[in-house]
């Protein structure tokens, strides 16, 4: 299974592993376990309860169906800025901006 792929979601969406934790209800030392790969047959609960978080399913933990790219949406976009946008400077913001603007 692609537990790895937790981590891939994790960082798209800026979250933190304390945070994933919070919001899964799945104890910290439980996920650092999985994410390390000590845990590789994790409880099918705990994997529900991380891919409900992480705004994907099962399956994209599947290293199978991996061959499709994963883009972001605009929701994942918009909840990244959120989280971040405190502590970026103008400039980067206006950069973002830039960049985004240019998207077509």
């Amino acid at each position: 299974m692609g537990l790895e792929k937790i981590e891939e979601y994790k960082r798209r969406l800026g979250m933190t592993t304390a945070e994933l934790a919070e919001k899964s209800g799945v104890p910290k030392g439980t996920l650092d376990k999985i994410l390390s790969g000590v845990t590789k047959d994790p409880k099918l609960e705990t994997l529900k309860a991380i891919a409900r978080v992480l705004g994907c399913t099962l399956d994209d933990f599947d290293d199978v169906h991996q061959k499709r790219t994963i883009e972001p949406t605009y929701e994942d976009t918009k909840k990244l800025i959120a989280r971040n946008g405190k502590k970026m400077t103008t400039e980067q913001k206006m950069e973002l901006i830039k960049l985004l603007s240019e998207i077509n």
